[in-house]
């Protein structure tokens, strides 16, 4: 019985972060549909309210994508769009990017406009896409479920 009261007192220090995966297709096992979870474990997202992206960015036959948690690309990333809920959605235009530069070296891309399509795919509720776990929403039911578990097994096993 001693076991559960060292669970209850453990459980508010228990952290339930947001699990993504973080890759690019120019990595092997990181593409579109399919991803090797072998090579690219998932990690965890530094913010409460934050998400997982995968980003389709596409020219012609060409395509690149790109998996992270929300708060990692949000520094580097100008054209995340302003509905971040669930689903896919293009990305946002950037219409004052790079306005006062004069860059006369083809190969700095500094105005975002190579990809003809780019589209930013949200997710928090998908399992294995974010592997949170709700010990802190439901601390009392476990608290429940657990008592009710010790006490069959030491019901049973006396």
């Amino acid at each position: 019985m001693w076991l559960l009261y060292l669970f209850i007192a453990l459980i508010p220090q228990i952290s339930c972060e947001l699990w993504c995966y973080s890759c690019v297709s120019s990595q092997p096992g990181c593409e579109e549909f399919y991803l090797n979870w072998y090579i690219h474990g998932a990690i965890t997202c530094p913010r409460e309210d934050d998400k997982c992206v995968k980003i389709i960015e596409r020219k012609g036959v060409d395509k690149f994508i790109t998996r992270d948690c929300l708060s990692n690309l949000e520094g580097q990333r100008k054209d995340i769009p302003a509905d971040r809920y669930d689903g896919c959605r293009k990305s946002a235009e950037q219409p004052k990017l790079a306005v006062y530069v004069e860059n006369h070296i083809p190969q700095l891309e500094i105005t975002n406009e190579y990809w003809d399509e780019v589209t930013y795919c949200f997710c928090e509720f998908d399992q294995w896409c974010n592997h949170g776990c709700f010990l802190s929403s439901n601390k009392y039911t476990l608290i429940i479920i657990l008592s009710f578990i010790f006490t069959y097994f030491l019901r049973f096993n006396h």
